[in-house]
């Protein structure tokens, strides 16, 4: 199972901001989360989108990626505060308010699902039903 991940740097808003789109792509499925955040009002969800679909590019050129896309999914995807730029800005009597103009750090990390053989899913669906799985005689 490989991770894959990929960093945007200085992108002019808060993490706060990058935060709530990130929150709803959070262990969704790579094809899911591109149509989640390609019809996002958001301005940042576009730059999440680049890159989340740079962190796509970057498990394909892994060594030991499976080949299919389908089965990757957004395992971690969080916003950390960057530099901010301090700007003054006039305010009434002579005085100066300050003005933070905050950026943030993206990443974005892709990780493989891993396949469930048929015995797992038989076992699993089981599970759920609350029955049990005999195994297969064996002619000796």
């Amino acid at each position: 199972m490989s991770t894959s991940s990929a960093t945007t740097k200085y992108l002019r808003t808060s993490a706060q901001k990058a935060g709530l789109v990130l929150d709803q792509i959070r262990g969704r499925d790579v094809a899911h989360a591109l149509a989640t955040l390609k019809f996002s009002r958001k301005m940042i969800a576009r730059d999440i989108e680049k890159a989340l679909r740079s962190a796509v590019a970057n498990a394909q050129q892994a060594p030991g990626f499976g080949g299919d896309v389908d089965t990757l999914y957004v395992a971690a995807c969080f916003a950390n505060q960057g530099p901010s730029m301090k700007r003054i800005r006039p305010a009434p009597m002579g005085r100066a308010f300050r003005v933070v103009k905050r950026m943030a750090h993206i990443t974005v990390q892709v990780a493989e699902r891993p396949s469930k053989s048929k015995a797992s899913a038989a076992a699993a669906r089981a599970r759920r039903t609350g029955k049990t799985v005999t195994a297969p005689a064996s002619a000796s």
